[in-house]
């Protein structure tokens, strides 16, 4: 048996003005800051064996918040890097959709279905992470990890071992600083926790922020 802490990470201004991000690698704001150290004082577990984060800034920065809290130092692992959004990072929604209408309308309808420009796959996408999950489950058996990563790719992960396919993605949201808590014994597995945000407190969440 092994306990999953799935966080996605703090804010960036990327998030702020809509901007996919993907693979670039954008740093937290100062508000994103503030909700990796609410996150930090007040996480759900007192105790983490081991804690990966994907190498890119926002969600290294956010895994070091609580690895120093815990006394845990953060592993960068690329394998769990957001998704490729490829010619369509840097851009917002409204600016892809002039420009690539059919795939725009894909991304939400029919995410299964969707090839980004120059860009990944969520197949692609969700073999690579649970792949890297699958090992890290024979690496630590009867133990707890956190992995810190990003909101397309913490979805994947979840639609993967909640066994939601693909097309129905989007039913599964995730915040900034969202926490997950699953339970994994044998291929069974059983849901904790999902996209939590109490940390960040009443007045962190009626802001979105």
């Amino acid at each position: 048996m092994m306990r999953l802490i799935l966080i996605r990470h703090g804010q960036t201004e990327w998030n702020a003005d809509g901007r996919y991000q993907g693979q670039s690698n954008v740093a937290l704001s100062d508000t994103g800051r503030k909700q990796a150290k609410f996150l930090a004082e007040r996480f759900p577990v007192k105790h983490l064996d081991a804690i990966y984060a994907s190498d890119l800034d926002r969600a290294r920065e956010t895994a070091e918040c609580v690895g120093e809290k815990l006394g845990v130092l953060v592993r960068p692992e690329k394998a769990f890097r957001e998704l490729s959004f490829g010619d369509w990072e840097g851009l917002t929604y409204q600016q892809i959709t002039a420009r690539w209408p059919e795939e725009s309308h894909k991304l939400f309808t029919a995410p299964d279905e969707l090839e980004i420009p120059n860009g990944e796959t969520f197949q692609a996408l969700q073999k690579r992470a649970l792949s890297k999950i699958n090992k890290l489950c024979k690496e630590h058996v009867d133990q707890t990890i956190g992995i810190f990563a990003h909101g397309a790719i913490n979805k994947t992960i979840l639609a993967g071992l909640m066994h939601i396919p693909l097309h129905y993605l989007w039913s599964l949201r995730q915040d900034n600083t969202a926490v997950n808590i699953l339970r994994l014994d044998d291929g069974y597995v059983t849901v904790e926790l999902i996209n939590s945000t109490s940390h960040l407190g009443e007045d962190m969440i009626s802001q979105g922020l």
